[in-house]
């Protein structure tokens, strides 16, 4: 097994992919926790190619000035048309449907003006002319069906926009003396529907969070999570105990999975989930139940960085597989100390599977270790930069970040003897 720092291997939690032995999930993407959204649909965007990164009238350009530049430059019994050709084609891919119109208008013009210059016999000219008008038109084609086919991708974003809101609802950014923010980003930009999930919920027993991610991809995993979070929601609000609101989780799934079953046998459906909370009336402490999920992230005050893992005995199989035969454990760790200025993240294995160009595994707790956060987005917004760096952004999983921090102590006003 593979060994990254800061976690002992034989400690590593296992994500619902990698014990199903199925490829990364396709999940939902781009929201912003602490009162912002980020979406891609709406309004239909100018195509362009990232890697490029310029404006995408400008290669069309540059290729019809190329054209030019040569033609000029040989023989005048010469005539190259591969640049024009391809400036028209270019636009189609890359720009407005407008934009391609006045491409094809300037390179036809273009071509025009050097055939009259070169002075070629006419059924080579005619011959030319044919050429640069049949590509123009196919150019045309192409950018009307690519116009039709971004208006469809935008629908379906926005399908999925109204899908992650009713799914996964931005929470609160504040509950009490806590501040709270998310991030969901997604690894490809139309991979926008799937199974990493997070809740928050205020109960009478205090703040309960949860971060899930459930096997599975596509609408299957969007149905597994929903359960997972109603089933939350639900016993987030009866039961005393975090690890009986785990235990609840759990049975709705075995009962999901139980209607789903078919002739070819079981069906498989389990998440790996951590539970925390913060106790209503104890400022100084928080409990976690993890159901193999990756460990929980303690931030102190004084840039001390932690992972809040269970002890041995206590790992827990991920919700959905406890009727297993040998699965005890309750996954329960706590309570830990969670004093003012602490910050408590929870994440999916998006961030601690994310690898570099070396292979090597990012650490969280190496990334957070002697830094300092003012609260719990500018930690998230660190992260994603983090891991992004250290990726190179070729990220090949989606990620979920819940964090929480407690707000420290205001410093205590100067006694009367101090004061000037």
């Amino acid at each position: 097994m593979l060994q990254r720092s800061g976690v002992p291997a034989r400690r590593r939690p296992a994500g619902p992919d990698r014990l199903a032995g199925t490829p990364g999930i396709g999940k939902i993407g781009g929201v912003h926790g602490d009162g912002r959204q980020e979406t891609g649909g709406g309004r239909i965007r100018v195509r362009a190619v990232p890697v490029i990164g310029r404006p995408p009238w400008m290669l069309p350009l540059l290729l019809v000035l190329l054209g030019v530049a040569v033609n000029l430059l040989t023989p005048v019994n010469v005539f190259l048309s591969a640049p024009f050709i391809a400036a028209c084609l270019v636009a189609a891919a890359l720009w407005t449907f407008g934009g391609t119109v006045v491409t094809v208008a300037a390179s036809t013009a273009v071509v025009l003006a050097l055939l009259v210059r070169a002075g070629l016999p006419s059924a080579e000219n005619t011959v030319r002319l044919v050429t640069n008008a049949t590509v123009s038109a196919l150019a045309l084609v192409i950018s009307r069906v690519l116009h039709h086919s971004d208006i469809s991708v935008a629908s379906a974003h926005r399908v999925a926009e109204a899908v992650q809101l009713a799914v996964l609802p931005v929470p609160p950014g504040r509950v009490g003396d806590l501040r709270i923010a998310v991030r969901y980003e997604a690894a490809q930009a139309h991979a926008r529907i799937g199974g990493d999930l997070y809740g928050v919920e205020r109960t009478p027993y205090g703040l309960r969070l949860l971060v899930g991610d459930v096997r599975g991809k596509g609408t299957d995993a969007v149905g597994t999570a929903t359960v997972v979070l109603g089933a939350f929601r639900e016993a987030a609000e009866t039961e005393e105990d975090l690890a009986a609101v785990a235990d609840r989780i759990e049975h709705a799934l075995i009962r999901e999975a139980g209607q789903r079953e078919t002739g070819t046998g079981r069906s498989e459906e389990f998440a790996t989930a951590v539970l925390a909370e913060i106790p209503a009336g104890e400022t100084g402490s928080l409990r976690i139940v993890n159901r193999g999920h990756p460990p929980p992230v303690l931030l102190t005050g004084d840039g001390e960085v932690r992972l809040l893992e269970p002890d041995t005995e206590a790992y827990a199989l991920p919700l959905g597989l406890g009727d297993l035969a040998g699965a005890s454990g309750s996954g329960r760790t706590g309570p830990v100390p969670f004093p003012p200025g602490s910050l408590l993240l929870l994440h999916t294995d998006g961030l601690t599977e994310a690898r570099n160009a070396a292979d090597v595994f990012y650490d969280p707790v190496e990334g957070l270790r002697g830094r300092r956060f003012p609260g719990p987005a500018p930690l998230l917004d660190h992260l994603l930069a983090d891991v992004d760096a250290h990726t190179r952004g070729r990220r090949s999983d989606d990620l979920a970040l819940l964090a929480v921090m407690r707000d420290p102590e205001p410093p205590e006003p100067p006694a009367a003897g101090d004061r000037p």
